[in-house]
């Protein structure tokens, strides 16, 4: 067995996999190469991870897996949990009554697993432009009667709450409004429709750092690669950040260097620089 050289962190979807959200197989053979060489290959996604697609899940030389924004981290090998943040159940609630008041849909993960209002379920094709995105709400998201209520009664903690708008200054209006409405979040985007709120602490790059620590690696080992807001935080605190050219702007800024489009096979080529090319 290769001793450990590193972490590559890697978003899903507009990075690994491309814009129809299939893993090329250029990137399959570079990722495969990684990892015989002795890097593990680590999915850093806002998803949970029952929400990844099955062929990266089954993927043989995934050990790891970043999932939820960094709100958890978990050895997948020994079952371990390396790292966790989550919300107070009772915030969240009062999130979603803010929420309430907005031309918005909105879901929560808990426990690894992801609920929505029954009603709000029901808005999907309305409100959700990308059919993709739309497939994904009625696969992965469990109908319930009433969101708060829901929460209320099983009194846990949740993992991040995500919600969807068709008026686009709405949404770059919460992105910088509701971090001073609400204490103690983290928000992001990963989609032009969407934000999500984390507890302040499940955030990619604290959680690329915990892992790194509990393989007993310097950053300086670790590489990161992303497109969106949310990977903002893994791009500035690995070794080396890489945005995909498809990456919006802030990312681009954030990164070290800038790959090509995920289209393109980004990720082979920037892991061909920077693992293999020493």
């Amino acid at each position: 067995m290769h001793k450990t050289k590193g972490i590559i962190a890697l978003d899903l979807d507009g990075t690994l996999l491309n814009s129809k959200k299939e893993l090329s197989e250029g990137n399959l053979a570079a990722l495969k190469k990684a990892a015989d060489a002795g890097w593990e290959i680590v999915p850093t996604t806002g998803r949970f991870y029952g929400g990844m697609p099955d062929f990266i899940r089954g993927l043989p030389f995934v050990h790891y897996a970043i999932t939820i924004n960094g709100a958890y981290v978990e050895d997948l090998l020994e079952g371990n949990q390396i790292y966790m943040a989550e919300m107070p159940y009772k915030q969240a609630i009062d999130i979603m009554k803010y929420l309430d008041e907005l031309p918005v849909i909105y879901d929560c993960y808990m426990d690894n697993d992801a609920f929505m209002t029954e009603t709000l379920k029901a808005k999907v094709d309305e409100i959700v432009e990308n059919p993709r995105i739309r497939k994904m709400f009625y696969d992965l998201r469990k109908p319930v009667p009433e969101l708060k209520e829901f929460l209320e009664n099983r009194g846990q903690d949740v993992q991040k709450i995500q919600f969807f708008t068709k008026d686009a200054n709405l949404r770059l209006e919460l992105l910088e409004e509701l971090p001073k409405v609400f204490e103690n979040i983290a928000v992001s985007s990963s989609s032009p429709q969407n934000i999500e709120i984390n507890q302040a602490k499940a955030t990619k790059g604290l959680a690329l750092i915990a892992l790194a620590e509990y393989l007993g690696l310097d950053r300086s080992k670790t590489i990161a690669m992303g497109d969106g807001l949310n990977d903002i935080s893994m791009l500035e605190e690995a070794g080396i950040g890489i945005a995909m050219a498809n990456g919006c702007d802030e990312a681009l800024a954030a990164a070290d260097w800038v790959t090509s489009h995920c289209d393109e096979d980004g990720v082979a080529k920037a892991i061909e620089k920077y693992c293999f090319n020493e």
